[in-house]
């Protein structure tokens, strides 16, 4: 099994200035990873988007740790003042830097649902075949240029497993799956077991988080935590420290025949560097421990 490390996790890095976007590579191989997600990639200013791509790619084999996964935003329902076919074209843009940067697959979210007038009549149900069809002709580019894409269970509007997965089993196309982060469920206060056994046969790429998990019915944590849709409170954690079940989840995985990249994201409160080497250990022996 190959691990790589999702670039949002050292983000904090970059945002004391202890760290450029370039220099996140080099860090993720010292650390013992085998290969890079690039959440996003922000060029410096006044630098083309597309040879900054390059850069990147250039720097991963300057490295020797793989390129492997981009993760973009997107909205289907208000992206690009709302015109859906925009928004299409503008993701195919973003699926031409995924080549540029080596990768084999990019996930870009759906929607973060309906705005607050919409909202009061209007629900999943009514954004689902916007959404379908918006997946089915990114994906469609995309196979053309030899990358996959996945919908990551993320963003509360579409976080839910069923969601998720009638999104997917909607756009029919072999190119297309699921982007399964074990963590993410909790954000909908979906039991990650049961969330993880229903998607992993649609899984093209999984992320693996763990989260401090506090209760909505005892008194609410007063800094580091957030809350989930139903009220619950969760706080990011080193992998392996907090209540996700991450070995559970893996062997979900394993069983159903996943034998793909294991990224990491981390996005607690601990120092990153640290945090990540220990969750890159926690998560090798679990995986031993599953003979994966």
């Amino acid at each position: 099994m190959k691990f790589a490390l999702s670039s949002y996790s050292l983000s904090s890095l970059v945002g004391k200035g202890e760290a450029t976007e370039k220099e996140l590579i080099k860090i993720a191989k010292d650390l013992g990873f085998d290969g890079i997600e690039f959440a996003e990639i922000n060029p410096p200013e006044n630098k083309d988007k597309k040879e900054y791509a390059k850069e990147l790619k250039a720097e991963c084999e300057k490295q020797g740790i793989t390129p492997i996964q981009y993760s973009v935003g997107a909205d289907f329902i208000y992206g690009s003042n709302g015109d859906l076919e925009k928004e299409i074209q503008r993701l195919k843009g973003e699926i031409d830097i995924a080549v540029l940067l080596g990768v084999k697959g990019m996930r870009h979210d759906a929607t973060g649902g309906y705005n607050d007038e919409d909202k009061k009549f209007k629900g999943f149900q009514q954004a689902l075949p916007r959404l379908i069809e918006g997946y089915k002709a990114v994906t469609e580019y995309a196979k053309e240029k030899g990358i996959f894409t996945a919908i990551e269970n993320h963003g509360y509007f579409c976080q839910d497993s069923d969601r998720v997965e009638k999104v997917i089993t909607g756009v029919c196309n072999e190119n297309f799956g699921a982007q399964v982060d074990i963590g993410n469920f909790l954000c909908v206060d979906e039991n990650p077991v049961t969330a993880v056994s229903r998607l992993a046969p649609f899984a093209k790429y999984v992320h693996v988080k763990d989260f401090h998990v506090k209760s909505g019915s005892e008194f609410p944590p007063q800094d580091g935590f957030f809350k989930t849709r139903g009220g619950n409170y969760l706080r990011g954690a080193v992998l392996g420290h907090g209540n996700v079940p991450v070995l559970q989840t893996l062997e979900i995985l394993k069983g159903a025949g996943y034998n793909g990249w294991i990224t990491l994201e981390f996005e607690g409160h601990e120092e990153a560097k640290q945090a990540c080497k220990w969750g890159l250990n926690t998560l090798k022996k679990i995986c031993e421990c599953l003979e994966w």
